[in-house]
């Protein structure tokens, strides 16, 4: 069997590369990082124009859908560009108004009463002659109270001042995020204000340089990639909107304070899959045991029940069904993808998952006809 010149090249290439991994791999880790530092506002500008382009789109369809006046034409797009802005602002900044005042107001009186919280505790437990057993235990374990008491007064104290002495290289951090955000905020909207030009040019990119079968393979694969993220993105804010809506509905029945700002939370949390509902959970928790922490403790009890309903019949039905993937499939997914890459991994997982198993599934039933 004879080989081509391409052939030997691709193979010489594929050993180099190989050979590479294997004898500097900290050299490549390290410049491939160096390169994503560089792309990722670029790569995230990409990702939040697809976001914005999913509203941006339904918005066009319905901007005077039947007019051909060529004003309409020329402000179709910028228009709908504006108000995909102007609404995605308000719904964040509402959500924001809702819940960060009262959340720093509760943080700040919940450090302020960790001094009381504590005496309290030891208190307590040091006068327990309604429980002899327990008053028992603790006179033979020789616990030293006070210590306890100083070293967590210490804690709190030296974490304290290790937030404030980082405010520095945190300063730093926000400055250069923001940056980042303004850069891939610019190039999200040059990507949806001439998303046709740049679509053109990249089927130019194809034509040139790959054979139909190619192209065929590829545009079906990028096809089948965009039905998933877009049916996955659209099922979970919907699912996100049931949850919040439940929780605020859920806290106003059992009187739990702060309804209306921890069900929004919840709720935009719940834009991370399944686990999300524990981070707004935790919040809930921090604003209400200033309040009351009865209160805290029975709230905790309804996240579960709230979390054990969407975990196991609103998520896997709301986003399972929208992007065709069986539910043990979506569960499956988000535990390997926060096993991962952490909380970008379990937001990718699903649709990622939703991918594979579409292109395996068409892929097995074409063979099987065939």
């Amino acid at each position: 069997m004879s080989i081509s010149r391409k052939q030997i090249i691709k193979y010489a290439i594929a050993i180099v590369a190989i050979a590479a991994l294997l004898i500097y791999p900290k050299q490549l880790l390290d410049f491939c990082t160096s390169v994503i530092s560089i792309v990722l506002p670029i790569i995230f500008g990409g990702a939040l124009a697809y976001v914005l382009n999913l509203l941006c789109s339904r918005i066009e369809k319905w901007y005077f859908p039947k007019s051909t006046k060529k004003i309409v034409l020329a402000t179709k797009r910028p228009v709908s560009i504006l108000l995909t802005l102007i609404i995605v602002l308000l719904v964040l900044s509402g959500v924001l108004r809702l819940v960060l005042p009262q959340f720093v107001t509760a943080l700040t009186e919940f450090f302020t009463s960790v001094p009381k919280v504590v005496s309290n505790v030891i208190s307590w437990v040091q006068n327990t002659d309604q429980f002899p057993l327990i008053q028992h235990r603790l006179s033979t374990s020789n616990i030293d109270w006070t210590s306890i008491q100083s070293k967590v007064m210490k804690y709190f104290t030296t974490g304290v001042g290790g937030v404030l002495g980082s405010t520095v290289t945190i300063f730093t951090k926000v400055t250069s995020g923001v940056v980042n955000f303004v850069l891939a905020f610019t190039f999200a909207i040059y990507i949806m204000s001439s998303k046709e030009k740049l679509g053109r040019n990249i089927k130019r990119v194809e034509r040139a340089f790959m054979n139909e079968k190619h192209i065929k393979k590829i545009d079906y694969i990028l096809k089948t990639t965009n039905q998933c993220f877009s049916s996955f993105i659209i099922g979970q804010v919907t699912e996100a909107f049931v949850l919040g809506t439940l929780c605020i509905v859920g806290m106003l029945i059992f009187r739990f304070p702060y309804a209306v700002s921890i069900g929004a939370f919840v709720g935009m949390m719940a834009l991370i899959p399944i686990f999300g509902a524990w981070i707004g959970a935790t919040v809930g928790f921090l604003l209400i045991v200033v309040d009351s922490p009865i209160k805290a403790i029975l709230f905790i009890v309804f996240i579960l029940v709230l979390q054990q309903i969407e975990g196991n019949l609103i998520y896997p039905r709301v986003v399972g069904t929208s992007i065709g993937l069986p539910g043990i499939w979506v569960l499956a997914a988000i535990t390997i993808g926060s096993g991962v890459s952490g909380i970008l991994g379990m937001l990718l997982g699903v649709p990622i998952v939703a991918t594979l198993y579409r292109l395996l599934r068409n892929a097995t039933n074409e063979r099987l006809r065939e």
